[in-house]
């Protein structure tokens, strides 16, 4: 599938509350879950598709990739045992436009989904929304002391650009750590 043309400001406000497809595959090491998609996510249908947002170079840093891809390749991630899901479906502008009981539903429902595909790892992108989701007041970002269906829970940091206490490399750092141990 062929890179889409940048949204225009009339398409990102097309997509306020639109639902963009999980990428999901059997045999998933790492399915990543963010907090929901952006306007830009679902205005283009793919996963972290927002210019600045770091995901996809810090999963090819991270070495679970072996070359960076672009949001439009999504649909490789499973051929590399990898998927991504939202905590809260809907697109908005921030995620602070969530309600905490979106939070809590995403996670039930994430639990479920969790269940049904068995991953290696569920790996949630962005702490606050953890904690909140989860009712895991002092989460923090690394593995988590739980598990859902059999599955290990990482916190890694969020990958907006508009997080700026993690670089980069830091969030490609935290990433490696969920690599299938040798």
């Amino acid at each position: 599938m062929p890179p889409v043309p940048p949204p225009t400001p009339a398409d990102l406000e097309a997509a306020r509350d639109a639902v963009i497809d999980d990428v999901l595959g059997p045999d998933l090491d790492v399915l990543f879950c963010g907090i929901n998609p952006s306007l830009y996510s679902a205005a283009t249908g793919h996963h972290f598709a927002r210019p600045g947002n770091r995901f996809w170079p810090a999963l090819h840093l991270s070495g679970l990739v072996p070359r960076r891809l672009a949001p439009y390749e999504q649909h490789l991630l499973p051929g590399y045992g990898l998927g991504i899901t939202n905590l809260a479906p809907r697109a908005t502008a921030r995620a602070e436009e969530l309600t905490a009981e979106e939070l809590r539903q995403g996670a039930e429902r994430l639990a479920r989904l969790v269940a049904e595909i068995r991953p290696r790892v569920l790996a949630v992108a962005g702490v606050s929304a953890y904690r909140l989701a989860f009712g895991r007041r002092r989460a923090a970002i690394g593995p988590q002391d739980e598990e859902i269906a059999g599955s290990e829970v990482w916190v890694l940091p969020n990958p907006s650009g508009l997080n700026a206490h993690w670089t980069l490399d830091g969030i490609a750092a935290q990433m490696r750590l969920l690599r299938r141990p040798s």
